[in-house]
């Protein structure tokens, strides 16, 4: 009796340790395990604004433990320095000190995101240059930096130029920059959108508790559903894209294609279910880019969060569009260059930044030409196949593991594509064509069905949300990986 209450106590013990090869990510037990009864408690606070407050950064910081250790010391005392910072800005009546202060906080916010992420990176190339034998140092990525760093940057800009106010208590700017659905990977929230919705009055109806509900459910079958199912294929091609014939190489584009949609749009969806779930709202982060007849919709709709921040902290900061044409194109090119650079210390990533820089600007420079089209069918799926295709071929430099294996496959697919390949693909790999041909399908659905479907869902009866909740909970059991397997955006 005893041994057995001691392996349930080592056991409970286990699921509040930090564990590397387990991150406690939205698709996992352990997370729903912890969420319902956080939800429990925050029903019982939600009204109470400091009770709720202190409550909700407890849980997102042990939240970010589960997913990235002792790190979460980091993210609080970011947060403490950028908040005494945002008070000595609006404290200080002269510019060039406010300036100062302004750029004190973005040396300490990027300079932290700058060692972990990018140290590696630029000792590897100046030892390129020099030709000197370097080891890299052993750098832990902790996760979702990028993102908050970001929400920290923007935070100090708009408290410089007067579009938000500090908040009152560092606690309140912690809730904001730890608050957990979105800390590791998204969407990033502003601080001027975001803030206000702390202090106004919290009132969680059945409606939106179930309204949240049906944007987890969509985001878990995408994401352990479809994603991870589809990515066994990928993967595949991925790592050995010779192997197999061209068109088995353009299904594994196509594949990923699709797979980094699903995952991504899939933690969105789970993240804002969860915040409307706490009386929250973190905005759209995807407006189905797949749709996009040119290059310039896409980034409308893809990552909206952060081409939105790359638009307002980057592109326009650098002229946007009120210097002339060329500088228009350059801003274009060089804000995709950082966008490509935030995604990872690796060429390849700014090189795929770069060719979206590239799209933009043709896109731009034969705007007026191509305003004169006429506005057929078969001119919109040409616009939109040049899109989707220039897209698909651009996320092998997002996937591939180096410049090398990413122009392997490409060709690959030019110089052994064979249509005979078609029927025994599809024969052997029957399951993986239907969730991508449905894939394509929902993707062109009308954005009124969806929300149709949510408000029905949402006044059905308890019976059917159970069963739809048994449904989902089947799916990712029949289609599961042997592992869980993490968010892409987790390494960004």
């Amino acid at each position: 009796m005893r041994e057995i209450f001691h392996d349930i106590l080592y056991n409970l013990s286990t699921l509040f340790q930090f564990r590397p090869d387990e991150p406690m990510i939205f698709t996992s037990g352990t997370f729903w395990l912890f969420f319902i009864v956080f939800l429990l408690l925050y029903s019982l606070l939600y009204k109470r604004k400091w009770q709720m407050i202190v409550f909700v950064i407890v849980f997102s910081l042990f939240f970010y433990y589960k997913s990235s250790g002792l790190f979460f010391l980091m993210l609080a005392a970011t947060s403490f320095a950028d908040w005494l910072i945002s008070k000595r800005i609006t404290r200080t009546e002269k510019k060039r000190v406010k300036k100062i202060w302004v750029f004190l906080s973005l040396c300490l916010s990027l300079g932290i995101l700058g060692y972990f992420k990018y140290a590696n990176f630029f000792l590897i190339n100046w030892n390129a240059i020099v030709q000197q034998n370097f080891q890299p140092l052993d750098i832990v990525l902790p996760v979702g930096i990028s993102f908050y760093t970001f929400q920290s940057v923007s935070y100090i800009i708009d408290v410089y130029k007067g579009r938000v106010a500090p908040t009152r208590t560092w606690l309140e700017y912690l809730f904001y920059l730890s608050f957990f659905p979105q800390l590791v990977a998204g969407p990033i929230v502003r601080a001027d959108y975001f803030l206000p919705q702390i202090g106004r009055e919290h009132r969680v109806s059945s409606s939106a508790i179930y309204t949240g509900l049906w944007l987890v459910l969509l985001g878990i079958i995408k994401k352990a559903v479809v994603a991870d199912y589809i990515a066994q294929y990928n993967d595949l091609i991925f790592n050995s894209p010779t192997a197999y014939s061209g068109f088995e190489n353009l299904m594994g584009i196509w594949g990923y294609t699709m797979q980094i949609y699903c995952d991504f749009s899939g933690y969105s969806d789970m993240a804002i279910g969860i915040t409307i779930m706490m009386g929250f709202d973190l905005g759209k982060n995807f407006n189905y880019p797949y749709q996009s007849r040119n290059l310039t919709d896409f980034w409308r709709r893809w990552h909206i969060s952060l081409s939105s921040w790359l638009r307002d902290y980057v592109y326009i900061p650098l002229g946007g569009n009120r210097k002339g044409t060329f500088r228009t194109y350059l801003n274009n090119f060089l804000t995709m260059l950082i966008g490509g650079l935030w995604h990872g210390a690796a060429w390849k990533f700014v090189f795929w930044g770069g060719m979206h820089g590239v799209g933009l600007m043709i896109h731009k420079a034969a705007k007026p030409w191509l305003d004169k089209l006429p506005d057929t069918k078969f001119i919109t799926f040409i616009s939109w196949f040049l899109t989707f295709s220039y897209v698909s071929f651009l996320w092998v430099f997002f996937r591939a593991a180096s410049f090398e294996d990413s122009w392997k496959l490409i060709t690959h697919v030019f110089t052994d594509f064979n249509p005979v390949h078609i029927i025994p693909f599809i024969q052997v790999r029957s399951v993986w064509c239907i969730m991508m041909t449905l894939v394509f399908a929902v993707h062109f659905i009308p954005s009124h069905v969806y929300e149709t479907l949510s408000a029905r869902f949402s006044h059905s009866s308890w019976l059917f949300k159970l069963c739809m909740f048994i449904i989902v909970v089947q799916l990712v059991i029949q289609f599961r990986s042997e592992d869980v397997q993490p968010f892409i955006y987790f390494q960004f």
